[in-house]
């Protein structure tokens, strides 16, 4: 069995609104060659900081709706990466954001690639379509597998990093397309401006 296009949960407790299960991943996403999709030490460095890439809260903010750090993992499942886990002050709002780096753009590519048929674990009852964020852009709205939330989710590469961004708030009120592609644009320059400099 392969890695995950997107590996770790973020350690979410949830305070307030239950986000813990909907923003957790699933088991491993299986690719057809865990060899090509399974980031290696050769390539890249397990230990290196990545969270330098990682969206911050000013990001997320507007207007009068403010987000804040709720909990971080410096390396997802293991794999060099990072992940955030973002709330809105009145804890109706969450985005998690986690970037795994692979040896490539092509490994990361073929990852993300791979993943697509199995969205509907992650997003219920939604379509996947095209998102003009980075490279095989995609995003699908819907509801978490709880049921309880609205849900949308961003994935897209950069680079050899692959990019999961989650959005979930109240039922009902699914965040709007517009600040999900916003918000990923912002993730998708923050990742070419920060994997240039680590060149």
């Amino acid at each position: 069995m392969a890695a995950l296009i997107c590996a770790a949960a973020v350690g979410c407790e949830a305070s307030g609104a239950d986000r813990s299960e909907g923003l957790a991943l699933p088991a491993p996403v299986p690719t057809t060659s865990s060899a090509q999709a399974t980031p290696t030490t050769e390539e890249t460095d397990p230990t290196e900081d990545y969270s330098r890439l990682l969206l911050e809260p000013s990001d997320l903010s507007i207007g009068e709706d403010t987000f804040k750090v709720q909990s971080t993992n410096p390396g997802p499942d293991g794999l060099p990466g990072a992940s955030a886990l973002f709330v809105n002050q009145d804890d109706t709002r969450a985005v998690a954001d986690t970037i795994v780096i692979y040896p490539d753009a092509r490994t990361a590519t073929k990852t993300l690639r791979d993943a697509l048929p199995q969205l509907d674990t992650l997003v219920v009852g939604a379509t996947p379509r095209p998102a003009p964020v980075g490279t095989d852009g995609t995003m699908t709205v819907g509801t978490s597998r709880d049921g309880t939330k609205a849900a949308t989710l961003l994935l897209f590469t950069q680079g050899p990093a692959l990019v999961r961004l989650e959005f979930q708030s109240a039922p009902g009120d699914a965040t709007t397309d517009q600040f999900v592609i916003g918000v990923g644009k912002m993730q998708e320059i923050a990742l070419r401006v920060g994997l240039q400099r680590s060149r």
